[in-house]
């Protein structure tokens, strides 16, 4: 048995009206009801959307590993 392991990422957006931290718990819960062996992420840009000069919600771009099965 190898103890090798290969990965793939995707990139996603996640947002919320509440936080950052929020987004991208927002963001791994939708991708976790289709991916399987998600194993880390990582946050590349944050932004957010202005409503009449305060925060209307926040945004976050991330990439997310998983560990692809082998066969």
């Amino acid at each position: 048995m190898s103890n090798h392991h290969t990965y793939k990422k995707i990139e996603m957006v996640g947002s919320s009206q509440t936080s950052i931290e929020d987004a991208i718990e927002n963001a791994l819960a939708e991708c976790h009801k289709t991916i399987k062996n998600m194993d880390w992420f990582e946050v590349t840009e944050t932004r957010g959307h202005i409503v009449n000069g305060a925060v209307g919600h926040y945004q976050v771009t991330m990439k997310i590993g998983f560990k692809i099965e082998s066969s």
